[in-house]
């Protein structure tokens, strides 16, 4: 696993922000998290990305606090955020990935509309998400298998966000490359 230490805290900031309810924060910590995972295509890197982003985008629609499961799905939420910190700090790998793998998972122990509507963000965060990856230069194929989505989905998305129109080719002037080479060797 990548990056221990940027784990734990990421977890304890993600508790943090979802208690305060702090949305702009989350999606700051996915977009970092995201970037970590697009450079180590790390699976429970990439979870994480879309299990923080996901988190604001659950917030900003205030009107699923009224659902009765909510608050046994914020109180299972936290409580698996803590024990994936405490398993990562004993350096338990396996169990880590069980209790962040076990957060989506709560999802299926929501009732009614809640269900469907939580599930919703959490696949379409994965196509967000993936996208953003696929933007960092990984293969479409690559970044749909990592994401667990579809290619149509990620090239449907992708599409319509204008990512395959980057112009890949383009490449710092002259003068820039060579400041930057002279810097890397100085």
């Amino acid at each position: 696993m990548q990056e221990k230490e940027h784990i734990l805290d990421l977890l304890k900031e993600v508790k943090e922000y979802f208690k305060k309810e702090e949305i702009v924060k989350l999606k700051e910590l996915s977009d970092q998290t995201l970037h970590s995972a697009s450079v180590n295509q790390d699976k429970i890197s990439i979870a994480l990305a879309v299990m923080v982003y996901s988190l604001g985008k659950i917030l900003e629609r205030t009107n699923y606090r009224e659902y009765p499961s909510w608050n046994q799905f914020i109180r299972n939420f936290i409580r698996n955020i803590d024990l994936a910190r405490e398993m990562l700090e004993r350096n338990n790998e396996k169990m880590f990935e069980k209790h962040i793998n076990a957060i989506e998972l709560l999802i299926d122990k929501l009732t009614g509309n809640l269900k469907n509507h939580i599930r919703d963000v959490f696949e379409k965060a994965k196509i967000n998400k993936a996208s953003r990856i696929y933007e960092h230069g990984i293969s479409m194929e690559k970044t749909a298998r990592l994401l667990g989505i579809s290619i149509f989905d990620l090239a449907d998305y992708a599409g319509k966000t204008g990512i395959p129109d980057i112009d890949l080719n383009k490449t710092l002037p002259v003068e820039k490359r060579i400041k930057y080479a002279m810097e890397i060797f100085a």
